[in-house]
This record gives structure tokens, sequence and C-alpha cells, in this order.
């Protein structure tokens, strides 16, 4: 069992910054892959950054490189989304998971809520 707890969402301005975390009750050492979603309301939830290899590979999804940067620091057991440059289009409910095998996600947190006006 694993519980993840986001924090760190806000309403921000476009071009304004927000960083997302996500605690994990386990060791995130010991995950095989974590990643953060969204999901904007009537949209389907998409994957924005994902990192494995305990912290040496990473994906961003096209719509964020550039801008966002996922790292996890397995001493706090947290896994963090450094969100810069928002755009209005960033808006959505923010999920961080982790996975514990090769396939799919194991565990997902409650979300948290990120808004960005133009």
């Amino acid at each position: 069992q694993d519980q993840l707890v986001e924090s760190g969402g806000g309403s921000v301005q476009a071009g304004g910054s927000l960083r997302l975390s996500c605690v994990a009750s386990r060791s995130t050492d010991s995950t095989y892959r974590m990643g953060w979603f969204r999901q904007a309301p009537g949209r389907e939830r998409e994957v924005v950054a994902s990192i494995w290899g305990r912290g040496t590979y990473t994906y961003y999804a096209d719509s964020v490189k550039g801008r966002f940067t996922i790292s996890q620091d397995n001493d706090k057991n947290t896994l963090y989304l450094q969100m810069n440059s928002l755009k209005p289009e960033d808006t959505g409910s923010y999920y961080c998971a982790a996975a514990y095998g090769r396939t799919g996600y194991d565990y997902w947190g409650q979300g948290t809520q990120v808004t960005v006006s133009s």
C-alpha cells in the first residue's frame, strides 16, 4: 500500500510559476517510475511528466517541455513538479502516481488544482 499526497496547487497569472509536491508513504526509491498527470474539465487525463531509473530518466509531454521539470528527493520520499511560464491551458487537476512494476501505475494521489488566468 502506498499513499500519495499532493500539495502546491493554486491560482496564478499566465507567466507565473508553481511547484507541486507529492509526498509518498513508501520510499520513492523503491518505485519503478513516478509521474505527474493532469485533467482539465471535459478532457481526458494526460501524462505531464514521468521519472524513472532512480531519477536518471525523464519524460515530458510536448506541451510542457522546456517549462516544467520533474524531480524526486528519495531522502524525503517526495516527487516534485516545477512549473514555469504557466499558460491558461495548463489549468487542471494535477495528480501524482507511483508505479512498482513496468506497466501502468499502481497508486494515485487525490489531486491538487492548478488554475492559470490570462
